[in-house]
Parts: structure tokens; C-alpha cells; sequence
């Protein structure tokens, strides 16, 4: 943990990160890409466990609740959406991970 918070991935973000990762290498077309693609996790988790393990509610509300919230992680041309709820005073559950150029990325 970097902050006051714990970060915790749900099963479908983990999975989501999977998902993600698999679905940049289908992208890549040199071995920059396939580099970009190990790097563009890396930076997520990063980014996820620096900024939501310190500061959760700076970033922008979801929903109607307080608590539900996105991380938006920018990344070369594009980047990606974090959905997280914050579950209590000392705990972060991220939700799911979505990249822009993904189909049913909204």
C-alpha cells in the first residue's frame, strides 16, 4: 500500500486486466507494441495503486454515490477508465479497467 488506503481488484478487474493486456498484443504490429502493451499495465497499477491508495476523491464521481467513482489514465494516443468504489475509510475495490479504443468503452 502506498497511502492510507488499501487498493483491492475485484475478480473482473483482474480479469479485465487480462483482458486488456491480451487485447493490446492482438493490436500490436511491431515489437515496440508488444513492449507498450507490458507498459501500459504496468502504468495502470501504478497509477491505481499511487493516486487511489492516497487521494480517492479527487477524481470524478460515476454515478449518484459518492463513493463510485473513474480514474481516467492517460496513455500514449488513447488511455484507459478505472471504476472504483471506495468501501470505507481504509479500503478501495476497483471494479473494472476499460481501454478507449475497446468496443463497448463508453
Amino acid at each position: 500500500m502506498t497511502g492510507d488506503f488499501a487498493v483491492r481488484y475485484t475478480d473482473s478487474a483482474r480479469d479485465d486486466l487480462l483482458r486488456l493486456f491480451d487485447f493490446l498484443l492482438d493490436r500490436a504490429q511491431t515489437v515496440e507494441d508488444f513492449d507498450a502493451a507490458q507498459l501500459a499495465i504496468d502504468t495502470i497499477t501504478t497509477e491505481v495503486e499511487g493516486h487511489l491508495g492516497r487521494a480517492p476523491f479527487i477524481f470524478r464521481k460515476a454515478a449518484q454515490s459518492p463513493f463510485l467513482r473513474e480514474l481516467v489514465i492517460p496513455f500514449r494516443s488513447a488511455g484507459c477508465v478505472v471504476l472504483y468504489e471506495i468501501e470505507d475509510g481504509s479500503t478501495i475495490n476497483i471494479l473494472l479497467v476499460r481501454h478507449q479504443l475497446e468496443d463497448d468503452y463508453h
